[in-house]
């Protein structure tokens, strides 16, 4: 057996973590480390959330917790198995071991059980399906530690079974993939047949769902090679995606933006060819208004808001910020320079401060300019002379250009 003795181990031993493990062993049940966290710790990475299993019911818990003075936390996890206890500032997310009694493709009954090796059997994938006791022991029934390795990314037991009792895992297969192998295009064939088999499964599957994996996909690796095997697998239709998605584009822009920090809306719309794909993305993942938003502008002015020729490449985005109505137009432009690749021009509108044009209303009354029509024409032809001037033009020299005017 390995037993872990990371840094990234040690420091878990938070004083909350100490109090809870001293209760379960008083009442000798068992407690160990789940999931996500296992994975990141042998990968040597300091895990965000940790996720607790235990032997015990989550009726025993609450009566061991409240006994002890614990305060328990939202009981919304309850019918699932999870308790979450608060001590010492930190919150902790205990689920007992359990097995699925029905699956439907989209939740699971559960019962719950004392065999450790029943819950991870139930889990998703073998990197995903170790326990690690709080001494540092590894629990690993199905090589999950081989895999991770090996950069593997593999169903626990039969592909086909786990992906039927949660449709959803063949998008975080994907999810996985992207984050742990080590080059694109190393799958199982047998694991590529049974989500080619079962696609039509993510058709019942919520949009909100969908769109947490999807977004996570096109922020990790190898991006362009998986999207490309969800249209070779056909589950692109079923999450959203254009049935004609522009494969081509979507190429050209992943290059572009490897390492710029995009947001995930703006990857996806180099699949679309208009205004059209975005709405059906919308009306399928239920997406949030302001990628939406961006979606729309990107397709819009991804071809014609380009960069100007001669000494000043910034100068049609900065013309088109200053003449913008719209809320958060900045943000939308840098995106539009990462979908475009311009890194140096992205650097240099990040530092560009906007300016603040310097004539008001004010001024032209006490140049004798009274009604309020003639100050806003005389405004508007000087917020032009301005802009020609790119934005350098100061009071003075604007309100003598009036008296020309």
């Amino acid at each position: 057996t390995m037993r872990l003795q990371a840094p990234q181990f040690q420091a878990l031993f938070t004083p909350g973590l100490r109090s809870v493990a001293e209760l379960f062993e008083k009442k000798n049940y068992e407690l160990r480390i789940a999931g996500g966290a296992v994975r990141d710790l042998l990968s040597g990475v300091t895990p965000q959330d940790i996720d607790f299993a235990t032997t015990a019911t989550p009726a025993e818990m609450k009566e061991m917790f409240t006994a002890a003075g614990v305060r328990l936390i939202n009981n919304k996890g309850e019918k699932h198995g999870t308790i979450t206890a608060r001590l010492h500032e930190e919150n902790f997310e205990i689920t007992t071991l359990r097995i699925d009694v029905v699956t439907d493709g989209r939740h699971a009954e559960v019962e719950f059980t004392t065999d450790w090796h029943k819950d991870a059997e139930r889990r998703d994938l073998t990197v995903n399906s170790m326990f690690l006791g709080l001494d540092g022991t590894l629990y690993d029934f199905f090589n999950g530690y081989e895999d991770l390795k090996n950069k593997k990314i593999r169903f626990v037991g039969k592909a086909a079974e786990r992906i039927q009792e949660d449709y959803l895992r063949i998008l975080r297969y994907f999810r996985f993939y992207g984050r742990i192998a080590e080059k694109p295009g190393d799958h199982e064939p047998n694991t590529l047949q049974a989500i080619k088999e079962n696609a039509k499964g993510l058709a019942g599957i919520s949009g909100e769902r969908i769109w947490v994996e999807l977004k996570k996909i096109l922020l990790g690796n190898y991006v362009n090679h998986l999207v490309q095997l969800m249209y070779e697998v056909d589950i692109a239709q079923y999450i959203g995606l254009p049935l004609d998605g522009n494969l081509e584009e979507f190429a050209r822009v992943t290059k572009n933006i490897q390492n710029l920090s995009p947001k995930p809306m703006t990857v996806l719309t180099a699949l679309f060819k208009g205004k059209d794909d975005v709405t059906n993305l919308d009306l399928r993942l239920k997406i949030s208004k302001e990628e939406k938003n961006l979606g729309l502008f990107l397709v819009k002015h991804r071809q014609e808001l380009t960069k100007g020729s001669g000494s000043e490449p910034l100068r049609p985005y900065q013309d088109f910020l200053m003449d913008s109505r719209e809320a958060n137009t900045i943000s939308k432009i840098f995106e539009l320079l990462k979908y475009q690749g311009e890194e140096q021009l992205l650097k240099e509108m990040q530092e560009w401060t906007v300016p603040s044009f310097p004539v008001s209303g004010h001024d032209l009354r006490k140049m004798g300019v009274s009604s309020g029509k003639e100050i806003g024409t005389a405004l508007q032809q000087l917020r032009d002379e301005w802009k020609k001037s790119g934005y350098h033009m100061d009071k003075e020299e604007l309100l003598s250009c009036l008296k020309k005017l």
